[in-house]
């Protein structure tokens, strides 16, 4: 079992919005900041994107940008020009003058992932990814934006189901970028997928949720003493192994409660927990609520705590 698949499953991004932008001259944009995930390929000239507290970045032609949560920031020809106030467009957006051949051209979208489980992507991720165009996987991820833009302007049968496969493909193409631990260095599991022997032991836990893992049962898996396969393990991850367990157990039950096809009974069995009484008690102790409360809420009405990340 592959664990970075097994997440991006889980967060289902879907609803796609993809729009070319374009410009000419000076011009500055400023947008509000919005909780859903952003993207950005530049096809011709360059940008200056701000966040707040940041020195502005050059994005030029070929680079991409992926937001896991899409704070205020300015976008401008040149840098130091003032934004002007923009809501975002799910149509073809101009910026500066109107006529004349554009001298800058970008495709921008943005997508949805499942609330309930929004954290995980949150903690999988640096604040921003900005992959160079020199570092040559902007050529898939183009092609990739292009087909999605494609997509959300057709009227095809199957074209949700479409949409959420290439926005999965484009996550894990942008995930599976290296330079992203480099630039972020934050403990978490893409840092655990890139250490050979952290990856071993996360693969297995993946594949059987279900079984009564041990330090020591992981130790061995990763080919490791139990206190150094435990000390590395906290040190990349953020975590110990059992409580990433616990953790990964949880995302899947809040999941499987929102979806509202399996008893807790069947729930309880499929993560591992001996009786739906025992994985309640549990339930309840990291969310603060019951399952079954939860399960009625709905999604995105119960406050997420960071304690669920992974």
């Amino acid at each position: 079992m592959d664990p970075l698949s097994d997440i991006i499953a889980l967060l289902r991004p879907h609803t796609a919005i993809s729009k070319p932008i374009t410009g000419r001259g000076r011009w500055g944009v400023r947008y509000a900041a919005h909780d859903a995930p952003g993207f950005t390929l530049i096809l011709k000239g360059e940008c200056w994107i701000a966040f707040e507290g940041r020195e502005p970045m050059a994005l030029r032609e070929g680079d991409f940008l992926l937001l896991p949560s899409t704070p205020a920031f300015t976008l401008s020809s040149h840098p130091g020009v003032e934004g002007v106030p923009r809501a975002p467009m799910e149509v073809a957006v101009r910026h500066g003058e109107a006529e004349g051949a554009a001298d800058f051209e970008s495709l921008g979208g943005t997508f949805r992932i499942e609330p309930v489980n929004a954290p995980l992507l949150l903690a999988l991720l640096p604040r921003l990814i900005h992959i160079p165009a020199a570092h040559g996987r902007t050529g898939r991820l183009g092609r990739m934006i292009g087909l999605i833009m494609e997509e959300c302007a057709s009227e095809e049968p199957g074209r949700e189901m479409v949409l959420q496969r290439l926005l999965e493909v484009l996550l894990v193409e942008a995930l599976r970028w290296h330079g992203i631990a480099a630039a972020d260095g934050r403990a978490g599991l893409l840092s655990g997928l890139r250490d050979p022997a952290l990856a071993r032991a996360l693969r297995a836990l993946h594949a059987d949720v279900r079984a009564g893992w041990t330090v020591a049962d992981l130790a061995r898996i990763a080919g490791q003493s139990r206190s150094a396969f435990a000390a590395r393990f906290g040190e990349v991850l953020g975590c110990g192994p059992i409580e990433y367990l616990a953790r990964w157990r949880m995302a899947l039950a809040k999941d499987a409660l929102i979806r509202g096809t399996k008893t807790l009974e069947g729930i309880a069995d499929e993560i591992g927990y001996e009786s739906a009484s025992a994985f309640s008690t549990a339930f309840r102790k990291r969310l603060g609520c019951p399952p079954g409360k939860f399960a009625r809420i709905g999604s995105g009405a119960v406050p997420f705590s960071g304690q669920l990340e992974i």
